[in-house]
């Protein structure tokens, strides 16, 4: 494998490997090579636009997540915003910002990831940008790798899903099973070593160091699986008032959907489907499972609403999402608290995930 590096080849260079990958479909009037793509609407659909950044030491680590695998997260956050508003993908722009030492083989394989997961959905990658990450400290060391990707979907205007909607006597759902990619991502991090190793630089590197099987909970960790399908038969069946994914934690999207729908939610402890796993894995540490598992984030799981008059509607989304779950964990009501209840009583959520706390 070549040694080469991102500052041997140069931007230019860089950006004519990655188009070269890129297929056009016959709706991109101008693609990537000009200052702006061009795209043709989807007729009689609104364009929905979303954007989230990956950034190296905040929502990956080198020494343990491979490069598809970064590269894989940085779209699949983004398409499961989408998924969320009901919305179907089309389109995503990719921006890079890439340490000036980082192996050309690396930014290959993450953009391996990212096109595989693109093509799954049908997603046309039209343009986008790559920088070199400024070098940081006294002794000038790499600065982080970041990606930042932009999406776009289409909706039908009565099908759109958002946070508001929910209504007192409306019923909870979530898809899936929640806590496991933060276990995976604690096993992760274990199997690295401590935070003061040294990233690994090369991809053969991180492969070599997950020569292991990995677990199913870190497979969802390192490649989520946004539920674009759900996503789209909740909006298209109108079967559901409010919606959010989950990447900030189950109790982060219960707090935000009650705040944007103006009213509380109950959730029972008994119904929260946990992964496997998580709570031995948790009990075995003398941890809280259910807290952790209610905190815990990149589950990208979709939480929604729905009144109990739609329930044939939701009949109908059960059957054609498949083997995914769909399971009812509360209500929502009219005290604006947003509580778990048990046997034993009522307790508050613990915090979600939160950026600057």
């Amino acid at each position: 494998m070549s040694n080469r590096t991102v500052s041997d080849i140069g931007e230019h260079a860089l950006i004519s490997r990655i188009t070269a990958r890129l297929a056009t479909p016959s709706w991109v009037v101008v693609g990537p090579g000009d200052d702006a793509a061009v795209i043709r609407p989807e007729r009689g659909a609104l364009d929905v636009l979303t954007t989230d950044a990956q950034v190296e030491g905040v929502h990956f680590d080198r020494r343990f997540v491979p490069p598809d695998a970064i590269g894989h997260r940085a779209l699949a956050v983004n398409i499961s915003d989408l998924a969320a508003m009901g919305a179907a993908p089309r389109a995503a722009l990719l921006s890079l910002v890439l340490p000036d030492e980082l192996e050309v083989a690396f930014v290959d394989a993450l953009v391996d990831g990212f096109i595989a997961l693109a093509g799954r959905h049908r997603i046309a990658v039209i343009g986008g940008n790559i920088t070199r990450s400024p070098r940081v400290g006294s002794e000038q060391a790499p600065g982080p790798l970041m990606i930042d990707v932009t999406a776009i979907g289409s909706v039908k205007p009565r099908r759109i899903l958002t946070r508001a909607g929910a209504r007192p006597g409306d019923e909870v759902f979530v898809t899936g099973t929640i806590g496991g990619a933060a276990v995976g991502l604690y096993s992760l991090r274990a199997r690295a070593g401590g935070p003061e190793d040294p990233p690994l630089r090369s991809p053969a590197g991180v492969e070599a160091d997950l020569q292991v099987r990995l677990s199913e909970n870190e497979q969802k960790y390192l490649r989520p699986e946004p539920r674009i399908r759900a996503g789209l038969l909740l909006g298209r069946t109108r079967a559901a008032s409010a919606c959010i994914d989950l990447s900030d934690g189950l109790a982060d999207g219960l707090r935000q959907i009650a705040g944007a729908s103006s009213v509380g939610i109950a959730v029972e402890e008994a119904a929260i489907p946990m992964a496997d796993g998580v709570a031995e894995f948790h009990g075995t540490r003398g941890n809280d499972a259910l807290c952790a598992a209610l905190a815990g984030g990149d589950d990208y799981e979709l939480l929604f609403t729905a009144r109990p008059t739609w329930r044939g509607r939701l009949r109908a989304v059960r059957r054609q999402v498949g083997d995914l779950p769909i399971t009812k964990i509360g209500v929502v009501t009219s005290d604006r608290q947003v509580i778990v209840r048990s046997a034993a009583g009522s307790r508050d959520l613990p915090p979600g995930f939160e950026h600057f706390r």
